[in-house]
């Protein structure tokens, strides 16, 4: 008789150990008034000035780094706002019998917050829920805005000048390299599979550095390109702020690993999961400075096109695209996994 795997929650002994190791930024931080323990029902914390931005997403790929992945996923879309990542809550659901688990994905996320520089993990959930067969983590992350100002895709204005940083797309490629080394090794080099499953690491999928320097140069609306690529970030941004984009195909940075990737599963690069590059809209005058500074960090950036009146709608050459995918093109490959 197969004995049956444990789910439910975490032993209460194993859980107060292991949130008790990964608590302690959050107990060095004064603004945290209750923060992970077992028992409590939420956490809390003090703020005294600016505003608080909130977002959350889940993370299901990418399993081997899915506790740093879900730090900077959720990080991302604070700092997309002009705003610093403080405080995280992370849900843990585990396949059963893998409570070992816990460990390694709470020790990713706590070095992540680290990475990042000042976010505190203070609160969650872990458990071990039936039907799964990898690990998914719902990420809550909380940020504030100092002075208050918070930058959304409607403030996109035209004339405005679309700046994309690092390369597409670093997200979707990195998790095919890592679910499909095998096939890809068919027909790629076994160099450039390496460097593909790499891409987590480096250049990795945080956008803080250039929103950073983005929000120091005037930029006036950010997005971070995740589900549906580059297309689907630049028709969001098009359809919040009721502009028409126009860009120019021939100079989107696409990384090679991507492109290769990308042609031996036959998908689109600019509809792959996009998660470490920013898309960046702000002035004419201040696209120049902006560029240099970027440059200057060693972080790569391109102008790719600009933001125009009329219907909302991404111009990509003569491909014109007026509604949100409901798909990543890296469904058409994990669905015949």
């Amino acid at each position: 008789m197969t004995a049956r795997k444990q789910t439910g929650k975490l032993a209460a002994k194993t859980l107060s150990r292991l949130l008790s190791e990964c608590a302690t930024d959050a107990n060095a931080d004064t603004t945290v008034l209750v923060g992970p323990k077992v028992g409590l029902d939420a956490a809390a914390i003090a703020v005294q000035a600016g505003t608080l931005v909130l977002a959350s997403d889940p993370v299901t790929y990418a399993v081997d780094q899915i506790g740093r992945y879900a730090v900077h996923v959720n990080a991302n879309d604070i700092f997309v706002s002009g705003a610093e990542p403080r405080w995280m809550l992370a849900d843990l659901l585990l396949p059963p019998g893998k409570a070992s688990l816990a460990e390694r994905i709470l020790c990713q996320i706590r070095d992540a917050c680290r990475e990042i520089g000042n976010v505190s993990l203070i609160g969650g959930h872990t458990e071990m829920t039936p039907g799964l067969d990898r690990p998914i983590v719902a990420g809550f992350m909380i940020g504030i805005a100092p002075g208050g100002r918070v930058l959304t895709a409607d403030r996109v204005r035209p004339g405005d000048v679309l700046i994309v940083t690092k390369g597409l797309a670093v997200e979707g490629t990195a998790v095919l390299a890592r679910e499909f080394a095998k096939q890809l090794l068919t027909s790629l080099p076994k160099a450039t599979v390496s460097r593909a499953k790499r891409l987590l690491d480096r250049p990795g999928i945080s956008v803080a550095d250039e929103a950073r320097i983005a929000l120091s140069c005037g930029a006036r609306a950010m997005h971070d390109p995740t589900e549906g690529g580059l297309l689907n970030g630049l028709w969001e941004m098009a359809a919040a702020a009721e502009v028409s984009l126009h860009v120019q195909p021939d100079v989107i940075p696409i990384l090679p690993e991507t492109q290769a990737v990308c042609a031996h599963f036959n998908i689109d690069p600019l509809k792959l999961l996009a998660s470490g590059s920013l898309v960046i809209a702000t002035a004419p005058r201040n696209a120049s400075k902006m560029l240099k500074a970027l440059s200057a960090a060693d972080i790569p950036a391109a102008k790719i096109g600009i933001a125009a009146k009329g219907p909302a709608a991404v111009h990509l050459g003569k491909r014109k695209v007026v509604r949100r995918s409901n798909a990543d093109d890296i469904l058409k490959v994990l669905g015949n996994d």
